[in-house]
Parts: structure tokens; sequence; C-alpha cells
């Protein structure tokens, strides 16, 4: 097996703080300036054995306003429904012209297994409870447009923490560059590995005491089926952990409320606090678009 080809982005883990500036500082330009079509004549595969809407609609805008041609590939209308493995439908698209895959898989480490045997550079969209790294990108992207740095922020993410790629790569942008994060839930989602965490990251179980002079705060998504295979009451969650107007005050008055999507309105937040002005969700979205056009173009231009 290879090495990933250059230009790849399978994690955050890995990367330096001065990549990681330079992709936040491209994406900075691609939002403000008038773009290029620096990936003109470039072919990029969407490869979605998961189903999505913000990742995958916006790495498409990202590579079409590059000047590239896309080409989606799901699951459940090719030949992976046949069997086809990952490494052959790998070599069925590069040998088609795939000049770059963009790829979200239900197993974790898919997307490192792909890249060791394409020559193309593969781009990490989402790999099972492991990573999601264009997400923690536009996080911190976003974060940067209302705070002036990411050092000595306090950053509380509350809900399922144990399944969530997002919190992964968050965790480890943020560590990196001295954010101190406080992970928020019950110990079914939010186990306690304190001694494992990356410094600056800390538990807690207490809400208010998450909240409590928090600059940033990222709602999770909770899912229902998920709560009921831990026999986790879902109003006793509710009543816990449910962002509120109320409960938002122990934060900073300037805090910022995000949330990675799809949000579940009535459960992990509250649409007033959703909608609320302290809510950047919207930005967030809008921002995935310059975020990924970046990455795009770190891999290919």
């Amino acid at each position: 097996m290879n090495q990933p080809a250059r230009g790849s982005l399978l994690g955050l883990e890995n990367l330096t703080t001065k990549e990681i500036s330079s992709i936040l500082q491209e994406a900075r330009k691609m939002k403000r300036g008038k773009v290029k079509p620096v990936l003109s004549g470039k072919r990029v595969v969407l490869l979605f054995y998961e189903s999505s809407t913000r990742t995958r609609v916006s790495f498409e805008f990202a590579a079409k306003a590059l000047g590239a041609t896309t080409a989606l590939v799901s699951a459940s209308a090719s030949s992976i429904e046949k069997g086809e493995s990952l490494i052959d439908t790998g070599y069925t698209v590069t040998s088609l012209g795939a000049q770059a895959i963009v790829i979200r898989h239900p197993s974790s480490g898919a997307p490192y297994m792909l890249a060791r045997h394409v020559p193309v550079p593969v781009i990490n969209a989402g790999d099972g409870m492991h990573e999601h790294p264009s997400q923690g990108l536009l996080d911190a992207y976003t974060i940067l447009e209302h705070k002036k740095t990411l050092k000595g922020l306090r950053v509380a993410m509350i809900g399922d923490i144990f399944h969530s790629r997002v919190v992964r790569s968050d965790v480890h942008l943020l560590s990196k560059f001295g954010s101190k994060v406080v992970l928020c839930g019950p110990p079914e989602l939010v186990p306690d590995i304190s001694a494992t965490l990356a410094p600056g990251v800390t538990v807690t179980r207490d809400l208010e005491e998450a909240l409590t002079g928090t600059d940033v705060v990222i709602a999770l998504r909770i899912q229902k089926e998920r709560l009921a295979g831990l026999q986790l009451s879902l109003g006793d969650y509710i009543e816990r952990y449910q962002l509120r107007p109320e409960r938002l005050k122990a934060a900073k008055k300037d805090a910022i409320v995000m949330h990675p999507g799809p949000i579940i309105r009535g459960l992990e937040v509250t649409s007033e606090v959703a909608d609320g002005p302290n809510s950047v969700i919207r930005e967030q979205v809008r921002n995935g678009v310059a975020v990924r056009m970046a990455i795009l173009a770190r891999a290919l231009a």
C-alpha cells in the first residue's frame, strides 16, 4: 500500500497549526474575494456511503465554484449496492478520470484505507465515529469570525460526545490552538475519559457548570433511537441538557451558539436558542462552502 496522495485531508489530529491556519486563511480569501476557476477541467467524485445534506451540497457547490466537474456516487444507486468493495470502487472512479475523491463512510478509517490504494487526493467527509475534518475547520473558521483568537477560549460541547466525529475533529483542532474545551452530557453519552483527552479538555455532567463563563456553545445532535438503546429517558435528557434561553444566561453575553446539524428542535435546543441573537448556526452552514473550497484548492490547485 502507498502513502496518501499529497493534498489529502484525512483528519485534523496529525495536521500542524501552520497547516490548519493556512487552510483557514485560504477560506477567508475565498469568502471575501472573487473566486477564480483554479480547478477548471478537474474532476471530483463525491463518494457518499451515508446520506448527507450540508456536507455533500457544500462540497459540490465548492467544487463547481472553482470550476471543477463533480459526480455523485451514492451507496444506494451504484455498484456499491451490488457488493463492490470500497477499494474496487476507488479503482473504478479513478480509472474513469476522478482527480480527487471526497468520501463519507460509516466505518472509521475507511478514507485512510482508500487513500492508500488510489493515486489521487482523498478528502474525508466523515468516517464512522472517527473524524469530520472539514466540519472541524469550518467550526474554527466560524468562531474566528466572532472571536479574535482561539487561544484561551472556553468552548462547551453538549450532547452525544461518545458517538460524535465532529467532537473529535473540534477537540483536535481547538486544543492545538489553546482553547479550553468542556464536554458535557450524561455518562452514557459522555464517558469519563479525562485522562485520555487532549490538554485543556475536561468533562462535566452539570450543564450550568459547562456553560458558566463560556465563549462558545456547541450543541450536538441527539438520536432518539440511540437514547432508547442506552435506556436513557428522552424527557430526562431534555430536562437536564436541553439548551434554553434561561440556561444560556450562564454563558458570556457575547457567547455564540453553534450546531453541526441536523438540528432536532425541541430536543437538544429550543427554537428560541437556534434562532436567537447568539446563534451562528446558519452562518456555520454558509461557511462550509468557503472552507471546502479551500480544502479542494489545497488538494488540486
